[in-house]
């Protein structure tokens, strides 16, 4: 019989996705008025750093989608609330 009825080492996991998901979602939304300013003063810049920003982010949820579907959704979470400390600042 076992201690943990599951993998500690996954809630590990799990806790470095939602972490990087945080730290990814926060860079993901904080750099939205740059690529907007780069955008309407017509700089080639902007669609490069639109086009950085998704990569960046596809990449670390394919990588957590491999990984397990609870780091697939703790990086979402974690994409999530990156998301509203970034909103919640610029507002």
């Amino acid at each position: 019989m076992t201690l943990f009825p599951f993998d500690p080492s996954a809630g590990l996991g799990w806790l470095l996705a939602a972490a990087a998901g945080m730290a990814l979602g926060w860079l993901h939304f904080r750099s939205l008025a740059s690529v907007t300013r780069l955008l309407v003063a017509g700089r080639a810049a902007g669609v490069a750093l639109h086009v950085g920003r998704w990569l960046l982010l596809v990449a670390l949820l394919l990588l957590c989608a491999r990984t397990s579907t609870g780091a697939l959704l703790a990086a979402t979470a974690g994409v999530m609330g990156g998301r509203a400390i970034a909103l919640r600042r610029t507002a």
